[in-house]
């Protein structure tokens, strides 16, 4: 089978697009320090905590998820792109040192676009390699989940 790369899209992701009423120099602050990190990833009441950024590609990329009745859930992965202040991605298909994870979730890809009047057009998407694994994602809460992420995310950069 023949992939056509140029203009491809993918074929199961999950998007989120909004013009967010911040810049883009403090929303890239909130994603690449650790500290604003935990203010707004997670939605509340879950937060994240152990935030490993090494934001070059290969480098880790790492946290904790914790829920509000003691669940814990560890994320590990590696950035593959790092665009600053433009565009992120990351996947947990691999682990630091390009050790392969033994299962491959998503790959998501954050994009900082600015528009205009200290706003930005911001894209986040996890892209799957099967529909099986989009559509659990999806099951899980996706599109609430990470809205109300990003409406956090959104008001953390406004106040920075």
């Amino acid at each position: 089978m023949a992939i056509n790369t140029c203009n491809s899209t993918p074929t199961y992701a999950l998007t989120i697009e909004r013009v967010l009423d911040a810049p883009v120099e403090k929303l890239w602050e909130c994603w690449t320090s650790p500290e604003r990190l935990e203010e707004w990833f997670c939605p509340k009441p879950w937060y994240v905590s152990d935030v490993c950024l090494d934001m070059r590609p290969g480098g880790e990329c790492s946290m904790t998820m914790n829920g509000p009745n003691g669940e814990r859930f560890e994320h590990v992965g590696v950035y593959l792109v790092v665009e600053p202040k433009r565009r992120l991605v990351t996947t947990d298909a691999f682990l630091p040192g390009w050790i392969p994870s033994g299962r491959a979730f998503m790959v998501a890809e954050t994009l900082f676009d600015e528009s205009g009047d200290g706003r930005t057009r911001y894209t986040a998407r996890a892209m799957h390699w099967e529909e099986a694994a989009m559509k659990e994602h999806e099951e899980m809460g996706f599109y609430d989940g990470w809205g109300k992420s990003i409406d956090q995310l959104e008001s953390l950069a406004r106040t920075l």
